[in-house]
């Protein structure tokens, strides 16, 4: 049984942020709660798609094995975020491993019953478009980025989604290690030092998993330049 704590978190994802409250109580009544150790493994890449998860608590991330033994970080989703919808509901198999990065609690929704929501309300299905579609987005976003920006650019844009705050000064906290943060933005860790280095001069300090920046305004900027 969810909490009502709960349930606001699984409001928030794009999944169910537009499906009628009751429609999502009789929804979620159906699914229930899986608790995940840090390290371990949700499902892995070729397992049937039977089953789409909304993040309670906690952080996952995504990731594909290269035939030469290389992890490759597709995505990484943290509380409100979901994944797997769109796998899910076409009845494959997921393309991607997930991992466990902290102790995570997610909703498990099994396929089925979603498809039979489906069938009596089509308000869901404009939810679960609406879903699958921010996701491709984030994805194209991530291509465009990799290739048209350094990589002090793409870790400042990084920095900037997590802002507290539009402009002007801010601290954040990165949600997980600086290993994972490289992997996530396609670099690897020396690179990573290299572009938190780069980013001084635009005002922005890190000791640990703390980082303060001057003007939020001034990365932004940044990010922009010769783009």
């Amino acid at each position: 049984m969810l909490s009502q704590s709960e349930l606001k978190t699984a409001k928030r994802s794009v999944l169910f942020r537009n499906v009628p409250d009751e429609m999502l109580l009789n929804l979620l009544g159906d699914s229930h709660k899986r608790k995940v150790a840090r390290g371990a493994t949700l499902f892995v890449q070729g397992d049937p798609a039977t089953h789409m998860f909304v993040i309670l608590e906690g952080c996952v991330k995504l990731i594909r094995i290269t035939p030469g033994g290389e992890e490759i970080v597709v995505a990484v989703y943290s509380e409100g975020d979901s994944f797997g919808e769109a796998v899910a509901l076409k009845g494959g198999q997921y393309p991607v491993t997930v991992e466990a990065v902290q102790d995570s609690v997610l909703m498990q929704v099994e396929t089925r019953v979603v498809f039979d929501t489906l069938r009596s309300d089509p308000d869901l299905a404009v939810a679960m478009l609406s879903s699958t579609f921010s996701h491709l987005h984030e994805l194209v976003m991530e291509i465009e980025n990799l290739k048209a920006l350094s990589g002090a650019q793409r870790l400042a844009t990084f920095l900037i989604s997590l802002a507290p705050v539009e402009d002007g000064p801010c601290s954040l906290v990165l949600p997980y290690d600086k290993v994972l943060i490289a992997k996530r933005l396609g670099m690897k860790p020396e690179s990573l030092s290299r572009s938190f280095a780069n980013l001084r001069k635009q005002g922005v300090s890190v000791k640990r998993q703390s980082v303060d920046v001057e003007d939020i305004a001034q990365l932004k900027d940044f990010v922009s330049d010769d783009v």
